[in-house]
């Protein structure tokens, strides 16, 4: 070993080299801006596509989207979806959820119940703070998906556009699921685009 190499091994250990040149990161990061935000009190800016907790859509006037289909059971691949579906006695060949249930403690989020759903009746919406102490209150009943549909309807409906579920036209604003019409007597009008 020559002079100048042990030179530098003791100057190198005599001034904790090591350390020194390990700390140019931390004084590096020290002069940066800070990238992270106070949770409770910052709220972060979620995007339209956000996959957040499921809520069930009325149509304009108030009345329930969801027939009743089970399309959105079928498709869940964590099966955390069940409806029970009845029939309709005021309107005949119609049915509708009697009850709806999602466990979100088994939600994946996927996504694929909002694609099945022929009438756009579930949508995802950006609500994530939902933790709690007890595991039985995220069972998600129907009236509870309506509540959560009803707050944050605008969140939902963003994300039906941006997934190209529905159109933010008037079009898709006439379009109502078409029932097949009973021989007798017509239940309802038939929809402007198919007049």
């Amino acid at each position: 070993m020559s002079v100048a190499s042990l030179t530098r091994k003791i100057l190198h250990a005599a001034l904790f080299y090591e350390i020194w040149d390990a700390m140019k990161v931390t004084f590096r990061h020290m002069l940066h801006r800070p990238m992270t935000f106070q949770y409770p009190r910052e709220q972060r800016a979620i995007p339209d596509t956000h996959r957040g907790a499921l809520g069930l859509l009325r149509y304009d006037d108030g009345r329930e989207r969801c027939v009743g289909c089970d399309l959105c059971e079928v498709a869940c691949p964590s099966h955390c979806i069940k409806v029970i579906s009845a029939e309709d006695t005021t309107r005949p060949l119609q049915r509708y959820a009697s009850e709806f249930y999602i466990d979100i403690t088994k939600c994946v989020f996927c996504g694929y119940c909002v694609e099945a759903c022929p009438v756009n009746a579930l949508a995802m919406t950006k609500m994530y703070e939902y933790s709690t102490h007890d595991k039985r209150s995220l069972l998600f009943d129907k009236e509870r998906l309506y509540d959560i549909g009803e707050r944050h309807l605008d969140d939902a409906k963003k994300y039906l556009y941006a997934h190209n579920q529905e159109k933010n036209v008037e079009q898709s604003r006439e379009y109502r699921y078409y029932f097949p019409q009973s021989v007798q007597k017509s239940t309802q009008s038939p929809p402007k685009h198919l007049s």
